[in-house]
């Protein structure tokens, strides 16, 4: 299989966001020393909102000017050794203000849906100029921020007009509805490849879209409760790297789910969940041995018990498997990144 590394390069979107250094930096170091011992390079889909808004507070703030230094240098690090840089949008920050206290956050909006498509295009503009400046390389992958991605009509033009047409946000029975989440996977091709045009859990073979969907694996409902066990009580090999706070997200109805019935779960290389990794490419290989395997993290939501289940992981996958790059998954397989 190809296997794909996919990290969400964020801070938390709650009350206390985190600092650059505990909740990117210092984590994203330690991934890379993992990493670096099989020769394997990751995709990165950078919070690019983030950085623009670091960069606006910069010209007051000493502090937002170091936090903007030190993270764009660790982009252009990771683009220099071969990892790949590709566009993540949480477009609340456009609301979040700054001062020498820190970040407010504000979340109201969310959702990019919560824009008008005038304001879509204009964000995923400026966002995308963002990564090229720091990278001087071509964007063309996208994953949304909370997995907003539909109603995908209000989305699609302003992809399309910047040129990013490789998604990656989609994951099989996906679903969640609260104030601040809503997406609705259910009933998406089961392929870890295929074309969409105007809606992406609707097979299109002439779409403009390709959706390579992050991987899932079945788990019983003693899963979540040992992770939740884990979470609350676990030793320091199930802490968190990051000093932030996560703002929620998940709907009551969909943890209900989680912990009373069986149910598929993301493939995650964060804290607990990175204990599934092994059984889930195993499966995931058995039903399609010639597919695709994504793995999603964060690095603020790394653990070291996370860290030593991705190297047991690494170990095993790098004897039989191709992990990659979009950039290189393209490249192998004829695809302009130019999508022409």
């Amino acid at each position: 299989m190809n296997i794909f590394l996919t990290l969400d390069y964020e801070l938390f979107s709650g009350s206390n966001p985190g600092s650059v250094k505990n909740s990117i930096i210092i984590p994203t170091q330690k991934l890379l020393e993992v990493g670096d011992k099989y020769d394997v390079r990751f995709i990165f889909f950078i919070d690019s909102g983030y950085i623009q808004r670091l960069s606006y507070y910069a010209k007051e703030y000493q502090s937002a000017a170091e936090d903007l230094n030190v993270v764009t240098k660790q982009i252009r690090e990771l683009h220099q050794k071969g990892h790949d840089v590709q566009l993540h949008i949480h477009p609340h920050w456009e609301d979040c203000t700054y001062d020498e206290n820190g970040w407010h956050m504000d979340t109201s909006r969310f959702r990019i849906h919560s824009f008008s498509k005038e304001e879509i295009d204009d964000i995923v503009k400026r966002y995308k100029k963002i990564l090229i400046d720091i990278t001087g390389d071509e964007i063309f992958a996208y994953r949304a921020g909370g997995w907003c991605l539909q109603p995908f009509d209000k989305l699609k033009e302003a992809l399309k007009q910047n040129g990013i047409w490789l998604d990656s946000t989609v994951y099989e029975d996906g679903y969640n509805s609260s104030n601040t989440h809503f997406y609705d996977f259910r009933g998406s091709p089961k392929k870890s490849f295929y074309r969409f045009e105007n809606d992406p859990i609707a097979e299109d073979e002439n779409g403009y879209f390709a959706e390579i969907p992050i991987s899932t694996y079945k788990v019983s409902p003693l899963f979540f409760w040992q992770f939740a066990y884990f979470k609350k009580f676990g030793k320091d090999k199930h802490k968190v790297f990051s000093d932030g706070i996560g703002a929620g997200g998940t709907s009551n109805s969909s943890m209900f789910r989680m912990l009373t019935r069986s149910s598929k779960s993301l493939v995650s290389m964060d804290g607990y969940r990175a204990k599934l990794l092994k059984k889930a490419l195993i499966a995931n290989a058995k039903e399609d041995k010639n597919g695709n395997f994504v793995v999603i993290g964060h690095p603020k939501a790394l653990t070291p018990f996370s860290l030593k289940k991705l190297d047991f992981f690494l170990e095993y996958a790098t004897k039989e498997h191709t992990i990659t790059t979009f950039s290189n998954f393209c490249k192998n397989n004829g695809i302009n990144l130019s999508n022409k």
